[in-house]
């Protein structure tokens, strides 16, 4: 197919698709979903190999979100059942940290619901940082708290964050139907303080909110404009019960479709597998490691995910390889312009890779995956709850998605129960 042979050319040189190129990703039959994924799959391997780089979540603060994103559980007026409890004390979060790093995690991310942290949940923030440094030496941390103030971000540096996380989550365009508390240009400016400061910027995005080709298209192409190290797909999981419960849009295949299109306009960039991939991918979770090269381990915020141990058997089985402590995860190129080393010369396999896995500057790569005013998804924004005052977004986001979704597999979705804010052991 003449369309993939270009875009695999122009992945490798790292340059643009157009806009054209990426909506026929898209638009790709099912009976082309094969050559679609192994092309993407060549662009991956150039800059990552068969690395997997594994990623895990702590909620610091779960639930009581004075936001209304309409996708999160933990939004305002969110009727959904899932945990609510207030700041956990450092070293509870450090040993909820402790069971990612165990399981192989290369990254901790520590999220934290509310529109934006107070200069004293700063504070807290970086005395959790200081113990699970402590504990675990040369574990990358990102933080994602929400919208920053002026000189936060440099406090978390300066605290020994690795990265900051904030998703612009959707199109600008249709960015207002989902959220009315906060703007996609705040989004933006806290992406870009977080880069400002020299922390390594994540964003990424939510498919599966009803959004159209356009909006998905549109969204990847800002977030390649915002250039972040890290961009974390999300899947939508529809909860019962909440505004968006009935938007059960997306198939396996579509889901492939999408990670192969943010993979061909994000070539060398950490894109990560987040919150969803159970629900939607399923059966199919191992074709997406020829498109990623990270993930979460075990449970998502309020959602449960599958086994950690489910996870690094579904790498090797793949013939993929769990990324180690001391293996760097971007290319060279990338880390360089990060530490401020300049852009360098561009590697051309991964051997020759250098990355923000551990640089000397900050010590840390892009992040995972979430958003919100600081409630939303990092991995997982699992439910997407809200109260009886907000209307579903299904008739304002835009145009019906390209392709309908299979029936609901409510059975897949799961409140977490479990791990950071229990008394009860994670599954990573």
């Amino acid at each position: 197919m003449d369309l993939l042979n270009t875009l695999v050319d122009k992945g490798l040189r790292r340059e643009l698709p157009t806009r054209e190129e990426a909506l026929a990703v898209l638009a790709t039959s099912d009976d082309d979903l094969l050559d679609v994924v192994a092309a993407a799959g060549k662009v991956r391997r150039q800059w990552f190999g068969r690395r997997v780089k594994l990623n895990y979540l702590v909620n610091l603060k779960s639930g009581l979100c004075p936001e209304d994103c309409s996708y999160c559980s933990q939004r305002l007026g969110s009727k959904a059942g899932i945990l609510k409890y207030t700041w956990l004390k450092p070293d509870e979060a450090s040993k909820a940290a402790a069971a990612g790093v165990a399981g192989g995690a290369k990254r901790v991310c520590l999220v934290a619901s509310g529109r934006g942290p107070t200069d004293r949940d700063v504070d807290r923030v970086s005395k959790t940082i200081e113990a699970i440094k402590e504990r675990h030496e040369g574990v990358e941390v990102c933080a994602c708290l929400g919208l920053l103030s002026d000189g936060q971000a440099d406090r978390l540096r300066e605290a020994g964050a690795d990265a900051y996380n904030h998703n612009l989550n959707t199109s600008e365009e249709t960015y207002g139907a989902i959220t009315t508390t906060h703007t996609y240009a705040d989004r933006v400016e806290t992406v870009q303080q977080a880069q400002a400061a020299g922390l390594s910027a994540c964003s990424g995005l939510i498919a599966g909110m009803g959004e159209s080709d356009k909006d998905l298209v549109d969204v990847v192409f800002a977030l390649r404009d915002l250039d972040p190290d890290s961009v974390p797909v999300n899947f939508l999981i529809p909860f019962e019960g909440t505004p968006l419960a009935k938007e059960w849009n997306l198939t396996p295949q579509r889901c492939l479709r999408i990670l192969a299109m943010v993979r061909f306009v994000c070539p060398d960039v950490e894109v990560r597998l987040a919150g969803g991939r159970e629900v939607h991918l399923r059966s199919m979770q191992p074709l997406a490691l020829h498109l990623v090269n990270s993930i979460f381990l075990g449970d998502y915020l309020t959602s449960e995910g599958q086994a950690g141990q489910a996870d690094l058997d579904m790498i090797a089985d793949a013939g993929f390889e769990v990324e180690g402590a001391g293996t760097t995860t971007l290319p060279r190129h990338r880390a360089d312009a990060l530490t401020g080393g300049g852009c360098g010369s561009q590697a051309s396999a991964p051997e020759q890779a250098g990355g923000c896995g551990s640089h000397e500057a900050s010590g840390g790569g892009g992040c995972g995956s979430h958003g919100g005013g600081g409630c939303g998804p990092c991995g997982g924004h699992a439910a997407v709850a809200g109260g009886e005052e907000s209307a579903p977004v299904t008739e304002t986001v835009g145009a019906p998605a390209a392709a309908a979704g299979g029936p609901a597999r409510t059975d897949l979705v799961a409140v977490r129960r479990r791990g950071a804010g229990t008394d009860l052991a994670p599954n990573a």
